[in-house]
C-alpha cells in the first residue's frame, strides 16, 4: 500500500472517531424523535454539538477530495516525497481541525482548513506533472 493510501486509511479512521465524538457531545442535547425520524427539516444542534457536526460534515467533504488525490497518485504511480509530504500535511490539518472547530479557534480554524485543502490540491497537481 502506498503512503498516500495509508494516510487515506488513517483519515477515514479519524472520520469514525469524529463521528463518535459528535455523538458523545450531542448525547441528551438533541431531539431523539427528530434524530430517528426522516429529518425533513433541520434539527437543532446547540453549541459544541453543532460545531462537531459541522466539523464532521467538513471532513466528509474533504475526505472525498483527498481520497481522489490519493487514488490518482497511487494508480498513476506518481507517489513522491512531494505527495507523501502533502498527504502528511492533510492528515495533520484534519487532526488539528477538530479541536479548532470544536473550541472556536479563530482565525486558526480557517487557516488549518486551507492547509489541508492546498495540500490536497498540490497532490493532484503533482500527479499531473
Amino acid at each position: 500500500m502506498t503512503y498516500e493510501l495509508t494516510i487515506l486509511t488513517y483519515a477515514a479512521l479519524l472520520w469514525g472517531g469524529q463521528f463518535f465524538a459528535y455523538l458523545a457531545v450531542s448525547h441528551g442535547k438533541m431531539d431523539l424523535n427528530w434524530a430517528m425520524g426522516p429529518r425533513d427539516e433541520d434539527g437543532k444542534r446547540p453549541g459544541a454539538s453543532g460545531r462537531m457536526h459541522r466539523a464532521l460534515s467538513n471532513h466528509t467533504e474533504g475526505l472525498v477530495l483527498f481520497g481522489i488525490a490519493a487514488l490518482v497518485v497511487t494508480l498513476s504511480g506518481q507517489s513522491s516525497s512531494v505527495t507523501t509530504g502533502c498527504a502528511t500535511a492533510y492528515l495533520a490539518a484534519r487532526l488539528l481541525y477538530v479541536p479548532a472547530y470544536a473550541l472556536g479557534w479563530q482565525p486558526w480554524r480557517t487557516l488549518i482548513w486551507m492547509a489541508g485543502f492546498f495540500a490536497t490540491m498540490a497532490m493532484l497537481i503533482a500527479a499531473l506533472i
